[in-house]
């Protein structure tokens, strides 16, 4: 028998939604693994290449000074992805360069020295084989995306994998923070490449980079065999640039051989897929054992995975047809199976995603939509915002939004996602939001949602707390919501303002504590007063 539905009178349905949101106040939702506190800052890290910092358009053979209008772009942001080419350190089997770099005449030291100087969290993604290794290959199998060990050789072995794991050394000897490598492991050419060139020399302990990532994606089922790896050959592969495999692969071999305090990042995978980390975990129990506290010993310190959301799951085929709103996907499901994988680990290693991102390209797979007079970029930068405070909601440590610049202007997917203007030099509504969301609460901590829709989020700093509203839909719905303010005689509401480095601020007086809010799918920030 069917339950008979009543329409509540709406003065009833606005004191049920205070009576919920007291109650939420007093016994603040819980997820199905523990979240620890992270400031919302985290959320905010980019994607970008070495040129976005080096290359200055005006003079296009500078490739060893920082380029400041795109430094001032990317200071916006708490966090930065390096994609970085092993072939970039490497051009000539064993012959090792970091500034100038012999491909492409790179000044790294500089690029890091800066992000360290402006309070930029670097995570380098080495990726990709370098040509001389791609070169081992049969000639119609030759991609620098290729699995990164010679051809030929067993993926299952971490052997396969020393010369990775020997360039992996290199760079945590010198931009890691451990002063004691010995230097006659450290290698560099300090041959010039022309009359009056600048030559390499040796550094060590740099402490400049705490964070690495062993290579991106390879789980890449659409690249063939030659270039996809299974999670157990994944494993091999990370266990050797993780330590060298345990120290066998020799004592110049592995970033934790050259720094111990080195943060592994695994690869972001392609496929949300736990199961894929879950076979990597295994693998490491059965191969590498276990530590002395019973713990499996582990060839990486963070689980990664990327998440772009769209409409994939309305396909057969799972061929997104555009881009959807974050709280409309399974987002927040994949993240909980992450967490919870990542909770009933030893250690309980972070979870992190280094993609995510929306285009602009109107016929792009991965777009955001115009909504109603919403032009898709201020969509995209409503989306990108509402990502992270899912993402947060859920105990993601850190994301990196993909990326900086646009590829191109095609409609492929991923080529028009940039959320700052290469062409200008100026930031797009994405990047205005998150400049001023981390001015506003960056060291802001997720504490509670009162509600899911409109949905409400506290945050909290001290004994600060802000208030995070949206609607949760993409038809440019409103609604009206009434928050309970305690003893606080008054408000601060902030709204993002397009073009501007801060919210547009508005004192109100509440109502006996009480505060009537007009809520929209583009977040507003209410902030207690006194």
């Amino acid at each position: 028998m069917k339950k008979a539905i009543y329409k509540l009178p709406s003065l009833i349905l606005i004191v049920i939604v205070i009576i919920l949101i007291q109650s939420f106040l007093t016994n603040p939702k819980k997820n199905s693994h523990p979240i620890s506190p992270n400031p919302l800052k985290n959320m905010f890290g980019i994607n970008s290449y070495e040129w976005d910092f080096l290359q200055n358009p005006n003079n296009l053979n500078d490739a060893t000074h920082i380029y400041d209008p795109k430094m001032d772009l990317i200071k916006c942001f708490g966090g930065v992805r390096h994609y970085l080419d092993w072939g970039k350190l490497e051009d000539t089997q064993g012959s090792y360069t970091f500034n100038p770099a012999n491909s492409g005449g790179w000044n790294y030291d500089a690029i890091y020295e800066r992000c360290k100087h402006d309070k930029i969290e670097v995570l380098t993604c080495l990726k990709n084989c370098p040509e001389w290794l791609v070169n081992t290959y049969p000639a119609d199998q030759r991609d620098g995306e290729n699995v990164p060990a010679p051809y030929g050789l067993n993926r299952e072995d971490p052997a396969s994998y020393a010369l990775q794991a020997k360039v992996a050394f290199q760079f945590a000897a010198r931009y890691g923070y451990n002063k004691n490598v010995n230097a006659s492991l450290v290698k560099v050419n300090n041959k010039p490449r022309w009359t009056a060139d600048p030559v390499n020399q040796i550094k060590i302990g740099m402490g400049l980079i705490k964070y690495i990532e062993c290579d991106n994606e390879r789980d890449k089922w659409w690249k063939g065999k030659q270039a996809q790896q299974t999670a157990s050959e994944y494993a091999a592969n990370l266990s050797a640039f993780y330590d060298g495999n345990k120290g066998k692969l020799g004592k110049n071999a592995g970033i934790k051989t050259a720094d111990p305090s080195m943060q592994v990042v695994m690869c972001g995978l392609a496929a949300a897929d736990p199961k894929y980390v879950q076979d990597m975990i295994s693998w490491c129990k059965q191969n590498r054992g276990l530590k002395p506290d019973g713990s499996v010993n582990l060839c990486f310190d963070v689980i990664n995975y990327h998440f772009y959301p769209n409409d994939n799951k309305q396909h057969a085929n799972k061929q997104a047809t555009r881009g959807v709103a974050p709280e409309l996907t399974e987002a927040g499901e994949v993240v909980d199976d992450f967490m919870n994988l990542a909770w009933n680990t030893p250690k309980h290693p972070e979870v992190w995603i280094t993609e995510t991102g929306y285009d602009i390209n109107p016929e792009s797979p991965q777009r955001a939509i115009p909504i109603d007079n919403k032009p898709a970029l201020v969509t995209q930068a409503d989306w990108l915002l509402r990502s992270a405070l899912l993402f947060n909601r859920h105990g993601i440590k850190r994301v990196f939004y993909y990326q900086l610049f646009d590829d191109n202007e095609s409609a492929v997917q991923y080529s028009t996602s940039g959320i700052t203007d290469a062409k200008t030099l100026k930031r797009r509504p994405a990047a205005d939001y998150i400049l001023q969301t981390t001015k506003l609460m960056g060291n802001y901590t997720f504490r509670a949602t009162l509600n899911n829709d409109p949905l409400v989020d506290v945050y909290q700093l001290g004994n600060k707390r802000m208030y995070v509203l949206l609607i949760p839909d993409e038809k440019n719905r409103t609604a009206t919501c009434q928050l309970n303010l305690g003893n606080a005689k008054s408000a601060l509401i902030h709204t993002l303002k397009i073009g501007a480095d801060v919210m547009n601020t508005q004192a109100i007086k509440t109502n006996n504590g009480k505060l009537m809010i007009k809520v929209r799918e583009t977040p507003v920030f209410v902030e207690e007063g006194e």
